[in-house]
């Protein structure tokens, strides 16, 4: 089984930290071939992981790491979309380049990956696909809505992309997690306007200062990243997994039966507002 592994080469954007680092580091200890991509990486290698630089919003610069990567393993078999950041504060106060930022990153840095690793995944007749989306996507986050937005579309993009590409045996697979303790609590961008003057402050902040206690106390990236090697290496996997402790998963599952009225009143509720 090994041997197999050793002849999948695996592509993880955004690897320098958090869900990314995590996933890059269980599959190289699982004898995948592993390159892991930040804006800021240099070509160095760790523990079986090359970190190669790439900004996912710019096409040059994913061109220019995907020669790299064909030129020296020949292949990409697994694409893992990690990538992201998030930015905070309230729809009135959030820019429209604040909004496009966000979604240059969080949607239209996938749809690069995607159409730059589809023609070599259907030349080589096989490829799996992975999006990371977020529970995030399914309900709208108080004061984090751009980001839930993005998450939403993600998750469009994720399942068109699945049927489009069934004829040529390359597998799409969203995978939703809910509150993980990961560096994403840190990275966090309050947009410009909120904070003291915005309307909004006091709410906005309690609802953070909420969200920000999940994160810290929601589960270990490693769990997640064990899930996704279990779904690298299904044969059959499912379209959707949603991952996180079992109340979050549960609370969305039961969303779905209840009137949209009494979902914002849980959410409001929730996050304090």
């Amino acid at each position: 089984m090994e041997e197999d592994h050793q002849q999948k080469v695996i592509l993880v954007t955004g690897a320098s930290s958090g869900f990314g680092q995590a996933f890059v580091e269980k599959f190289a200890a699982n004898g995948y071939k592993v390159y892991g991509t930040s804006r800021n990486a240099c070509y160095t290698e760790n523990d079986g992981v090359k970190m190669i630089p790439m900004d996912i919003t710019d096409n040059d610069s994913i061109t220019e790491a995907f020669n790299y990567i064909l030129g020296e393993s020949g292949s990409i078999d697994i694409l893992v979309n990690n990538a992201g950041f998030g930015i905070s504060g309230s729809i009135e106060d959030t820019s429209i380049e604040e909004a496009k930022a966000l979604f240059d990153t969080n949607f239209f840095g996938t749809h690069r990956l995607c159409r730059a690793v589809i023609p070599f995944m259907r030349n080589q007749g096989q490829g799996h696909i992975i999006n990371i989306g977020s529970l995030g996507g399914l309900v709208s986050i108080p004061f984090q809505a751009f980001y839930s937005a993005s998450k939403s579309a993600l998750a469009s993009l994720s399942d068109g992309l699945s049927m489009e590409l069934q004829p040529y045996s390359i597998k799409v697979t969203r995978i939703e997690p809910g509150d993980y303790k990961t560096g994403f609590t840190a990275a966090r961008i309050m947009v410009e306007k909120s904070g003291h003057g915005s309307i909004y402050d006091v709410r906005c902040k309690r609802a953070i200062s909420i969200m920000e206690h999940d994160e810290q106390n929601g589960a270990d990236s490693k769990h997640l990243a064990a899930k996704v090697l279990e779904i690298a290496e299904s044969s059959n996997p499912k379209l959707v997994y949603r991952e996180g402790m079992f109340t979050q998963k549960f609370l969305i599952g039961l969303l779905n039966y209840l009137p949209d009225r009494f979902v914002q009143k849980i959410l409001m509720n929730t996050y304090g507002i």
